[in-house]
């Protein structure tokens, strides 16, 4: 069933599928399908969408992302407000009272799962485990749950085991780290200057040890370890993310549409199996792009296929 398919995930462009896409889909086989607030109006009419989804890859755990961090990043805002409800706010109510913080973010974690387990998602790209950085790019901002390392990764191991319990898959982000970046990378390319020894102590260590059977890259150069290529597109840094932080499950590139990468898409695609990701992400629904992603992307690997069934296992 997944071994037929192909090592990418798209978006979608509306709120029900055309039958453009359902040729798509049946042609290329994506691994995933990730959804986005143009695809969700309701729960029923999302519930029907992703029925639709997995009845086509005759899989009921079919993977289905989306990203619904809380605050300003909320796909599901025609359902449900969560604007005040940020990583920072967490992360102040973490500080302030450990056993309040587990009280609230339980609740907001079983609500949210509730939630995505009703129109059909499985995976959830949360927690980001960046690092707040005072005159960073606001792109990540009130999305960081700390200026404090030691409470990311404490709150990105809490955020991860709340959600496999409620058998929703996670993907922590941006991997290794994008706090520093002062640059938007949906808009521009961030360069990091610090040293190697400085990024493992500080951006690196929110991603160690973390249980999530999911991580998505950085599209941020980390210029002491290379000059020329982001995270999704850097051989280096993905030996690193695997040695150094340890991360052993499926690497998943962001969005492949972002301007961040300079190349054309098909170079943009193939350099990103070619660094050591596993996943290729194509975000924006435009049919004509995802035909070039799934044109470059290679069929899924045993590697895949076995973390894949791993993930499947908590599915409920």
């Amino acid at each position: 069933m997944i071994k037929n398919r192909r090592a990418f995930i798209v978006g979608l462009k509306s709120s029900k599928l055309s039958n453009k896409e359902i040729t798509f889909l049946n042609k290329y086989k994506p691994w995933g399908v990730i959804l986005f607030s143009r695809n969700i109006s309701s729960i029923e009419q999302t519930k029907k969408l992703t029925d639709k989804i997995k009845k086509i890859f005759k899989d009921k755990k079919y993977p289905i992302l989306i990203d619904q961090e809380g605050g300003r990043v909320n796909r599901l805002s025609k359902i449900i407000s969560f604007d005040n409800l940020t990583s920072e706010y967490f992360g102040n109510l973490f500080t302030k009272d450990k056993r309040k913080f587990n009280i609230i973010y339980k609740l907001f974690i079983d609500k949210t799962s509730y939630l995505l387990k009703s129109i059909g998602v499985n995976i959830n790209t949360v927690p980001v485990l960046d690092i707040r950085v005072k005159g960073a790019s606001n792109i990540i901002g009130d999305r960081s749950f700390s200026k404090n390392k030691k409470n990311i990764s404490k709150i990105g191991d809490i955020c991860i085991d709340f959600f496999h319990e409620n058998s929703i898959g996670t993907v922590i982000k941006h991997i290794p780290g994008h706090g520093l970046a002062k640059v938007d990378s949906h808009k521009f390319t961030p360069v990091v200057t610090k040293n190697l020894n400085y990024l493992n102590k500080n951006d690196f260590f929110p991603f160690k040890k973390k249980q999530s059977y999911f991580a998505m890259t950085a599209h941020v150069i980390f210029r002491s370890i290379d000059r020329l290529n982001t995270a999704t597109h850097s051989k280096e840094i993905i030996n690193l993310i695997r040695k150094k932080i340890g991360f052993k499950n499926i690497l998943i590139s962001d969005d492949l549409s972002m301007k961040s990468l300079k190349d054309d898409l098909k170079t943009n695609t193939i350099k990103t199996f070619s660094a050591g990701c596993n996943l290729a992400l194509h975000c924006n629904g435009k049919l004509s792009e995802m035909k070039v992603v799934g044109d470059n992307s290679p069929k899924v690997s045993n590697f895949i296929i076995k973390k894949t069934s791993s993930f499947y296992k908590i599915l409920s």
